[in-house]
């Protein structure tokens, strides 16, 4: 594939990314500010009795921190800002992906290959990860674990990636000897075995939410993040898939009628 087409593809995967972070965005403001609201305001509620029985010489909000960002700019600016940032990066990265993997996964369209690209990178980057570290409201877990949380969440993503990376080398020369149906399934049972081990061996998140958090409000935020992601690889794969044949379709032309061509000449020859 030529570097200008890369680059063309690159900057639609780009603008695909940003429009699922639009359509990201607008759901993760519906569903899921609600339950990160409802979450805030319980863990207020809890601390409040701490400040009403604390020493009466020290106002209640003496010692407290002042936001820089208020919550009504966090829930909107915020959030869109962070969302698109995310979109166009994982868009570039995914259409880097799909150039690479186009021709090479089967003989398979460009839409085919996008839907592809992007059910596996959300699958490997988010599905995966979260079961093993889900997503936690803010304001609920120990301040003091954030960093160990965090730490845990990107080393599993990394780990994933990986994985998934030696499965499909490992399935593609498979491919010659077991044929490129059974070549996948053995890669994909690899993966999964691998990942499962993974999950079994790292640590959990034990002190991730307290135990007095309503298990209701916890996982209608879990649902809303899940359903934010989902949605967001969905139209990236949609939107990318469409943009990427538009740009393909006249190289492809082209290279047919260049085959014709030297086919027919071919044959004038002989």
């Amino acid at each position: 594939m030529q570097s200008s087409t890369v680059r063309t593809l690159l900057v639609r995967g780009m603008i695909a990314g940003a429009v699922a972070g639009l359509l990201a965005f607008a759901l993760a403001y519906v569903v899921g500010e609600p339950s990160i609201d409802s979450s805030i305001a319980l863990e207020e509620s809890a601390s409040a009795p701490a400040h009403e029985h604390g020493d009466a010489a020290v106002p209640a909000d003496e010692g407290e921190e002042e936001e820089l960002v208020t919550r009504p700019v966090q829930s909107t600016f915020g959030l869109a800002t962070g969302v698109l940032v995310y979109g166009v990066a994982l868009g570039g990265i995914a259409s880097l992906a799909f150039a690479v993997c186009l021709g090479r996964v089967g003989r398979l369209r460009p839409r085919a290959t996008a839907a592809l690209v992007a059910g596996a990178a959300f699958t490997t980057v988010y599905l995966v990860p979260f079961l093993k570290y889900p997503a936690t409201p803010p304001a609920v877990g120990n301040p003091d674990t954030i960093g160990k949380r965090t730490t845990l969440f990107f080393l599993m993503i990394v780990l994933s990636v990986l994985v998934a990376v030696i499965a499909v080398i490992a399935g593609r020369r498979l491919a010659p000897t077991l044929g490129n149906w059974n070549a996948t399934v053995a890669a994909g049972g690899g993966y999964v075995v691998v990942m499962a081990v993974a999950c079994l061996l790292l640590p959990a998140n034990t002190d991730a939410v307290k135990e007095t958090f309503p298990a209701a409000l916890l996982w209608e935020f879990r649902l809303a993040s899940l359903g934010v992601q989902a949605l967001l690889w969905t139209a990236f794969g949609l939107i990318f898939g469409a943009l990427a044949e538009r740009v393909l379709r006249p190289a492809a032309a082209a290279a047919a009628a260049s085959e014709a061509v030297t086919a027919g000449s071919a044959a004038r020859v002989g």
